[in-house]
């Protein structure tokens, strides 16, 4: 039996981040379903506080997912959480460029509002580790 998973990132705004990391990845915001979630709220299987309205479109507010628009990656679902991150992710995505590219979306991420945090190297191996606009980190190689 194969297996498949997604990978959930605790986040404070999940709606902002998950735009963030579309952009970032040049991938794709899950489409909401508003009526589906009208119908849920109607037939009491949820209440007006489960949605928000972001960038003009009903949504569920506690999270929002990004896809690949090629397929085969993982779907990535940004969760709300109540607690800020306190301490170094135990697990982090990379971005992978190709080193000739690294200097250029690390130009484009920072303008995008993450940040650098440090350079590696691993033998002719190298990275830049940076943390997105809610201090998440991931690499870009």
């Amino acid at each position: 039996m194969a297996y498949t998973f997604q990978v959930a990132v605790d986040s404070s705004d999940p709606h902002a981040l998950a735009d963030w990391w579309a952009d970032a990845l040049h991938w794709d915001v899950e489409p909401s379903n508003e009526e589906f979630i009208r119908t849920m709220v109607a037939a009491g299987h949820a209440a007006e506080s489960d949605t928000t309205t972001h960038r003009g479109v009903l949504v569920w507010r506690a999270g929002q997912a990004i896809t690949n628009p090629d397929g085969g990656a993982p779907r990535v679902l940004f969760q709300l959480v109540p607690e800020a991150k306190t301490v170094k992710n135990r697990m982090h995505l990379d971005i992978r460029v190709g080193e000739e590219n690294v200097e250029q979306e690390v130009e484009r991420l920072t303008a995008a509002g993450a940040r650098e945090l440090w350079r590696g190297r691993q033998g002719p191996h190298w990275w830049v580790t940076m943390a997105d606009p809610e201090d998440n980190e991931f690499c870009v190689s």
